[in-house]
């Protein structure tokens, strides 16, 4: 009997954490394309960090010099997130940010890590991470976003 459970206590397991996944379904975002839909609508950098989770190498993105008013938008799909007047420099080399213009504009995923991944909320696609050492003036949260995965849209033209 022992041999027996020793036998099939494995496919048990199996079967328990097969049915777990897939209680967990992929959210559908309102901006859903497929893999061939995304890298013909998307430069390659875009591409490899807002559907591959990728990340552009630190003080690259001409965002980081960005001050004037205006609203930084999802690159993939113009979703508002952040405005300018909530834009601080963290010294970090990315775009940072204390607050998204509306916290539905983003979703937030554990990332295994010390801080929370950001995605659009309108298509999923990956922002960067917020972590909680953001000024402590405002909220204590920092927005670390990857400039690729965003575009500016100055005030003046909004």
């Amino acid at each position: 009997m022992k041999r027996l459970f020793l036998l099939f206590f494995p496919l048990l397991l199996l079967s328990c954490n097969s049915s777990a996944q897939d209680s967990k379904k992929a959210k559908i975002y309102p901006v859903s394309k497929s893999e061939t839909e995304w890298k013909a609508a998307l430069s390659p950098a875009d591409f490899q960090v807002l559907r591959k989770k990728g990340t552009e190498r630190a003080y690259s993105s001409k965002l980081n010099r960005v001050d004037q008013p205006g609203t930084f938008v999802c690159a993939a799909c113009g979703n508002e997130l952040y405005r300018t007047g909530n834009k601080f420099e963290s010294g970090t080399g990315w775009p940072s940010f204390d607050r998204p213009i509306d916290e539905a504009n983003v979703d937030y995923k554990p990332d295994g890590y010390a801080a929370l991944e950001v995605l659009c909320a309108n298509c999923g696609g990956h922002l960067g991470h917020r972590f909680n050492d953001g000024p402590r003036n405002t909220t204590g949260k920092r927005h670390c976003i990857n400039g690729v995965a965003l575009d500016f849209i100055p005030a003046d033209a909004e």
